[in-house]
């Protein structure tokens, strides 16, 4: 199991005496659910209110991701973003920006990269905002005839502290879909110890607005993701 440091406040335990992999604020939550979102558009796994914020201390590789089904989406148009629940106010009080990318899912752990097609995460670094905020990444990309089954995922890209943080949901019941990528492969999210929240903010929308989802698809996508 992994070990983490602790931020409470101002209090933060030496790495060298965790052996840690990753850094952890634990500080109530200073942001609820997402503004400007259609809930029967986006498929997620979070409950839209952050339980921990944590950060790889090596970015490079270090991924993160949830893996979803849109073979209930009769009428699917595409992956037209990806939404992640991130911060500029931990760890270092600045928006440093994060790669992001989709990933086969085949025998159930996430694989190749699908888009981009460089193989190379795509760059985004938010330019305004403050405190826990969501970040949109357009897409714009559709999925091979027959595959139904993909991971959305973000590679933190800098380390820590000079980085931005991923978030797990309060919720303590995990779903077995989000992922953790260090070290070169694929694991379920083992969260912190000390607390059971699993879940990561990492949302998807696959389509651009109501009218381009069939009416009979809209109950089904919120009985499997809320």
């Amino acid at each position: 199991m992994k070990k983490l440091v602790l931020l409470f406040g101002l209090v933060v335990l030496a790495a060298a005496a965790w052996g840690a992999d990753w850094a952890v604020d634990v500080a109530p939550n200073a942001g609820g659910k997402p503004e400007g979102t259609d809930s029967t558009l986006e498929l997620k796994w979070d409950t839209g209110t952050r339980g921990l914020g944590m950060a790889w201390y090596t970015g490079a590789g270090s991924w993160v991701g949830n893996d979803f089904d849109i073979s209930t989406v009769s009428s699917y148009f595409g992956i037209s973003t990806i939404r992640m629940y991130t911060s500029s106010t931990w760890p270092n009080n600045s928006w440093e920006g994060m790669r992001y990318a989709v990933f086969a899912f085949t025998g159930g752990v996430p694989g190749s990269m699908l888009w981009p097609a460089s193989g190379v995460g795509r760059f985004y670094r938010p330019d305004n905002g403050s405190g826990w905020v969501w970040v949109d990444v357009t897409v714009g990309w559709t999925l091979s005839t027959g595959v139904n089954v993909f991971c959305a995922a973000s590679e933190q890209y800098y380390n820590y502290p000079t980085c931005d943080p991923f978030g797990l949901d309060n919720n303590p019941t995990f779903f077995n879909h989000s992922w953790q990528r260090y070290g070169g492969s694929w694991a379920p999210m083992n969260g912190y110890e000390s607390y059971p929240y699993k879940n990561l903010m990492l949302r998807v929308t696959v389509c651009d607005d109501a009218n381009r989802v069939s009416p009979s698809s809209m109950g089904r996508i919120k009985a499997l993701y809320q």
